[in-house]
């Protein structure tokens, strides 16, 4: 009896020596497979197992025992419960280890889309509906259920997507992406408001926030962005009309075919800043950081008209006569 204990002892030693043998090898040799580079989209809530089975199916691991011996290798190293959502390239040759590696890391792909500064929400959606790598929770929402879900209080998303590159994995939920563009957006603004100029006549950031959107419509060179807001700040101080083409065009909505004509800036809307003294209701634009300090810290100047010469700068004016002189000088048939 002694001797049969024994030799069972041994050849469970034996057999334990034998299946980490086996299990090291397997996870220290080169799988290769066809195509050299695998997409896996590996879903929230996944776990090991499914996982081991569809890397077999798409080839990655189709060795002899290879989804089982990956998911014991995973439960061994306690990696298991660690493996990250993702969509992951997998590129031949890669042992079982380190691909397990990189998932337990979630070195995984990373998909990007871009809020270009001057955008309007409208072109956001744009960018998020007809984005492949991303889940459009937002597709059939209205601009207003899509405010309230990021938690704007007004119900009016314009304005407050922060104008950024922002990187996600394949899957994430567009909201998710606005979520983060709509943070950015308060944080850098609260942080800018915080310094604003002491005798600034703007009363709230988000007064800034609508001022912003028009100097960035308006900028055609960065270095002129001060100036701008000068001319929009000295205008609101002494109650004259803002007198600023994009927010008619932002009040025309899709009317507006690219030629904006007399009788438009004589049509009143909330945003007709012709027919309406003050700030418009809302931002017509998502501004970016350069035009929200502008109208936070304006340059000090006297001036209350701009001109475009033609070349993306502006000429700036005192007084009327100055100013119909550079519409003369710029353009002979423009207007500001």
């Amino acid at each position: 009896m002694l001797r049969f204990f024994k030799v069972l002892f041994l050849l469970i030693i034996f057999t334990l020596a034998a299946t980490a043998g086996g299990l090291y090898l397997f996870a220290k040799q080169e799988l290769t497979f066809t195509p050299a580079s695998v997409s896996y989209d590996l879903k929230l809530g996944s776990n090991l197992r499914s996982v081991a089975r569809e890397l077999k199916m798409l080839g990655v691991l189709d060795v002899a025992g290879g989804p089982l011996l990956f998911e014991i290798l995973g439960r061994i190293l306690g990696d298991a419960p660690h493996i990250k959502a993702g969509n992951y390239e997998i590129e031949s040759p890669i042992s079982p280890l380190k691909l397990l590696q990189k998932m337990t890391r979630g070195d995984a792909t990373q998909s990007a889309v871009r809020f270009i500064d001057g955008w309007t929400f409208k072109q956001i959606r744009e960018a998020l509906d007809t984005h492949e790598a991303l889940k459009h929770d937002t597709k059939d929402l209205t601009n207003q259920a899509i405010a309230r879900a990021l938690g704007i209080a007004d119900a009016q998303p314009e304005g407050w997507i922060f104008p950024e590159t922002f990187h996600f994995s394949r899957g994430t939920s567009d909201l998710a992406v606005l979520k983060r563009a709509h943070q950015m957006m308060q944080s850098r603004l609260a942080a800018l408001w915080a310094k604003r100029t002491a005798s600034l006549l703007l009363a709230t950031p988000y007064e800034a926030l609508i001022l912003a959107s028009i100097i960035e419509k308006e900028t055609g060179k960065a270095v002129d962005r001060p100036m701008i807001g000068s001319v929009f700040i000295n205008r609101l101080r002494i109650n004259m009309r803002l007198q600023t083409d994009p927010t008619v065009i932002y009040g025309m909505g899709d009317d507006f075919d690219g030629n904006l004509r007399r009788r438009d800036l004589q049509t009143d809307t909330p945003w007709n800043t012709y027919t309406r003294a003050g700030l418009p209701p809302t931002p017509i634009a998502m501004p970016g950081l350069a035009s929200i300090q502008a109208a936070l810290n304006p340059a000090d100047s006297k001036m209350l008209y701009f001109v475009a010469r033609g070349d993306g700068s502006s000429q700036f004016s005192r007084t009327l006569d100055e100013h119909n002189a550079a519409v003369n000088k710029y353009q002979r048939s423009g207007r500001k």
